[in-house]
Parts: C-alpha cells; structure tokens; sequence
C-alpha cells in the first residue's frame, strides 16, 4: 500500500484535519460558535457569553476607533431623516406607509457594525455588571460613542439644512414633527424613550442570537419600523431632526429643544436599555462570566480603566488535538462516509452540511 504521508514536511506545513466541533466549536473569543442543545439555536446564558465576547473587545477600542464608527453612524442616520421625511410628506395620515423607509440608516450602521450609542446601553453594561470591565471604562465608551453620534447627525443635519436634497414639503413635515414632540411634555417624551431603548437593547440580544446576516438584517428592520410606527423616540435619529430645524431658523428655539426634547429621549433611552432590559434579564444568568477572565476588584470597578481585551492580546482558544492524536490521511472520511448532518454536542441533529 502507497504511503501518501509526507514525512519531509514540518508539522505546521501538514495539512491539518478539520477543526474540532461539537462541545470544543468556539469562537477565537472563547464564545459558543454553535448552540449544546441544538446546533443552530444558542440557549440564553451561550447568547450571554457572546454578548460579552462581542462587548469585550469592543470596550477595549481606541478612542479614535470609536469616535469616527461613531461618527459615520451619526451621518448614516441622516438616511432614516430622509427616509421618515419623504415617508410623511407622502403619507401624512398612514404611520405604516410614511415609516417604511425609516430603518433603513439603522441598517446600514448596525449591520455595517458601526457604533451607535443606544447599541452600547447592553453589552458593555453586561461586562460591568459581571466586573469584567470598569465603570470609568464604560461611561468612557458611552461619552465617545455619543459625541461621535452627534456629530455626524449635526454635520448630516446641516448639509440638508442648506441645501435642497429634502423634496418640497419635507422641511415643513420635520419642523412639525418636531414641534409636536416639544409640546409633548418631558415626562411623555421621556416614556416613549424609555421603550425605544428597551426595543434598541432587544436588537443587540437578539442580534447575537442570530446565525445569519439575512436574519439580523430582518430583526434591525422590524424594530427600528415599530419604533417609527408606534411614535418612539431614538435619540440620534430625533437629533438630525432637531438639529435640522435649529440649522434651518437659526438656531431659534434651541433651549426648549435640549431641554424638553433631546434630554429626555437620551435619558429615556438609556434607561430602557440598561434598567428594563440589561438589569432585568441579568437575574436569568446562571453563568455569568468567562473562567479565564479575572473578576475586577470593587475599587478596580469604580476607579480604574481596566477591561477588554485589544486584538493583540491572546485569546481563550479551545483545546486543540496534539500531532499524536491527528488522524492520518487514511483514516479521514470520505465524501460517501461524511453524514449529511452535523450534531450538536447534546447529540441532536444540528445544521445540514
């Protein structure tokens, strides 16, 4: 029998079987790559460890990193602006029609991975409250994010404040909108706040729950069309319309704007991400932390910037078969050998090949 192994090359020049699966498929992160019960459905405390995989190494960013994502997330939304304005200068008495075209600045910057602030009031919360991240670390991460929001709605806002790229019509629309909600009482505005980032935090879960762009794509356009439809109130979207009448009367009004307006959603937002959703479904984490991760001390916690991890730093890798335990070539499956369905670690059928 020919010997096809090829003694002369080195170990790391062999071509090396397939990565380990089942209960050893992880993410370089340490996360779960494939659910235990069933391969293609993660259960709620695996959703949890990637999500503070996913905010372990995004807390730990530069501050330049964060600021232009951040910033390009904030022009972006100047899509949703355009979006909802054409949307209600067409269909002033339909919410479902006129709001169609309203997510569409959250996709491009959620699917596009870009920073935007009511994204970050769960994840990185998450590493704060399981000590693996500090809290200067994230109200650093929350002030950068913000600002780079801002920003870019400021600079989107006033390109459209002087210029005609809104149809005729769609001026007056935002003017209106944004009158309606000024008059609409702190305590309201800050209500609907309070829902659109319960909803905005229920994207982040339920993004990490999903195993494909195609669905994550379908959930951002689903909750971001509710927001509009229902008449919540997302603070950088609100913002590029607030900064749009400001632009365009001169910066007349700009007190009751801030205060009665803009405040309130931000704080209302921020609450229901961190307090309805991220403080409450913290209660259902058995497991709550990586073991290979150093739980930060209460002083560490309040007065230090430790937590994350850069890209340089080594990852928990999971254990990898030594060059005595690799199959030889022989002993590989063939294409006819090879079951047309992978199992999941709890030995239930997962996803076909």
């Amino acid at each position: 029998m020919t010997d096809h192994s090829e003694p002369d090359k080195k170990p790391e020049e062999r071509d090396l079987p397939p990565a380990p699966m089942g209960e050893d498929a992880r993410a370089p992160s340490g996360a779960p790559a494939s659910g235990w019960a069933v391969r293609d459905r993660f259960a709620w405390a695996e959703i949890h460890r990637r999500l503070l995989a996913a905010a372990d190494e995004e807390i730990a960013s530069s501050p330049r990193s964060l600021f232009f994502s951040a910033l390009t997330a904030g022009f972006a939304i100047v899509l949703t602006f355009l979006g909802l304005a054409v949307g209600k200068t067409h269909f002033p008495d339909n919410p479902f029609l006129a709001s169609l075209l309203y997510p569409i600045g959250f996709v491009y910057i959620i699917v596009g991975r870009y920073q935007l602030y009511t994204e970050n009031t769960l994840p990185p919360v998450k590493l704060v409250m399981t000590r693996l991240a500090s809290i200067p670390l994230l109200l650093r991460l929350w002030g950068i994010v913000l600002a780079g929001n801002l920003a870019g709605a400021a600079l989107g806002s006033l390109v459209l404040a002087h210029t005609k790229v809104l149809p005729a019509g769609a001026a007056s629309t935002t003017k209106h909108f944004v009158a309606e909600a000024v008059a609409l009482g702190w305590w309201d505005v800050f209500f609907k706040a309070i829902f659109a980032g319960w909803l905005v935090a229920g994207v982040v879960w339920l993004g990490t729950a999903a195993r494909d762009t195609i669905s994550r794509l379908f959930i951002v356009y689903l909750v971001f069309y509710t927001i509009s439809v229902t008449g919540l109130f997302h603070i950088i979207s609100v913002s590029s319309e607030a900064f749009f009448v400001l632009f365009s009367q001169g910066g007349a009004g700009l007190l009751a704007v801030l205060g009665d307006f803009l405040l309130p959603v931000l704080l209302g937002n921020t609450v229901g991400g961190v307090a309805v959703f991220a403080f409450m479904a913290d209660a259902q984490a058995e497991e709550q932390r990586f073991p290979e991760m150093r739980e930060l001390s209460l002083f560490e916690l309040f007065f230090s910037w430790k937590g994350g991890r850069p890209l340089s730093h080594p990852r928990p890798r999971p254990p990898w078969p030594s060059e005595e335990d690799w199959p030889s070539e022989e002993d590989w499956p063939s294409e006819e050998d090879t079951p047309p369905r992978t199992r999941s670690p709890s030995g239930l059928g997962g996803e076909l090949r």
